[in-house]
């Protein structure tokens, strides 16, 4: 099986090694060529939970235009990076399988305006962390769910059939609520660690915080008929309490976050139910601050 993974960020790394070591022949396609480079010379290192260290050789290129012929093709990067290459995308075969795997719901729509027969939506648990540009750390081992929104479930089939206890892969039925409770969780955990520059086990280990977590919950609950009980996001940030979310990694690394694709979401579809979410909205505008006043420094 041949994929090619687009984003050579920790997502698209960790899961380029997972499926390399399963014998999957991978290309990671990457922005920069200093990146390229040192994946091609280096190999891709990762590095385990239990801090053993897994190499494996991929493909790395720049060139997203030439790339040979693919089995699959996986979207791994962040919303705001999508929005460059929907372009790009609609060029390849109407007969190529695409796998989405952003965070938040803003994607959704977008993707299936493209000409591909075969789109399927990807949703991650599992904890990564880049360490440098060729070694990914794996922080938690969670599941990898794949929904089939449009198409055949042959053209995602063998994917779904590799094995790896340490990557799970499972087929959800619905991609929308999928992506759904995804974002929820992200909702639940992402801005609250951003805010307070804490990772995940300390959302539960603190009291203060515990307390806003309760509310934010209590909040999504009145608002949404949530299929995921309070004691399912405590196991979560115990599970991952060692991990730095993606929007803390964002505030550390003086990136743009996504909590409008996330965050910002989930605030209009409760609005619409006639909900505002009082303390949700008060970190999504915190968040939004942290990073207008990082802009201007």
């Amino acid at each position: 099986m041949k994929v090619a993974i687009i984003g050579a960020g920790a997502v698209g790394q960790l899961t380029a090694s997972f499926l390399a070591e399963s014998g999957v022949l991978v290309t990671l396609v990457a922005r920069r060529q200093e990146q390229v480079n040192e994946l091609n010379a280096k190999k891709l290192t990762r590095i385990n939970v239990d801090g053993t260290k897994a190499v494996q050789r991929i493909v790395a290129t720049t060139d997203l235009t030439n790339l040979p012929k693919q089995d699959l093709l996986v979207i791994a990067v962040k919303y705001g990076h999508l929005q460059k290459l929907y372009n790009q995308l609609a060029l390849f075969s109407s007969d190529m399988p695409l796998l989405f795997m952003q965070n938040g719901l803003a994607h959704f729509e977008e993707a299936l305006l493209l000409p591909q027969k075969n789109i399927a939506f990807g949703s991650v648990t599992f904890g990564a962390q880049l360490l440098d540009q060729s070694t990914v750390q794996h922080r938690g081992v969670g599941l990898c769910k794949i929904a089939i929104e449009r198409g055949e479930h042959w053209a995602f089939q063998q994917l779904l059939q590799l094995q790896h206890s340490l990557f799970p892969i499972e087929l959800a039925s619905n991609a929308e609520q999928m992506l759904f409770a995804k974002a929820v969780l992200n909702s639940l955990i992402n801005p609250l660690t951003a805010v307070l520059q804490v990772k995940n086990g300390e959302l539960v280990a603190n009291q203060q915080a515990f307390l806003l977590l309760e509310s934010i919950y209590r909040e999504l609950t009145e608002a949404f008929e949530l299929t995921i009980s309070f004691s399912d996001v405590i196991d979560l940030c115990r599970k991952t309490a060692n991990n730095t979310s993606s929007m803390l990694g964002d505030r550390l690394q003086g990136r743009k976050s996504e909590i409008e694709t996330i965050v910002g979401v989930i605030l209009n579809k409760a609005l619409a139910n006639g909900h505002n979410l009082p303390t949700l909205r008060t970190l999504y505008h915190q968040v939004l601050a942290i990073e207008e006043s990082g802009e201007r420094s």
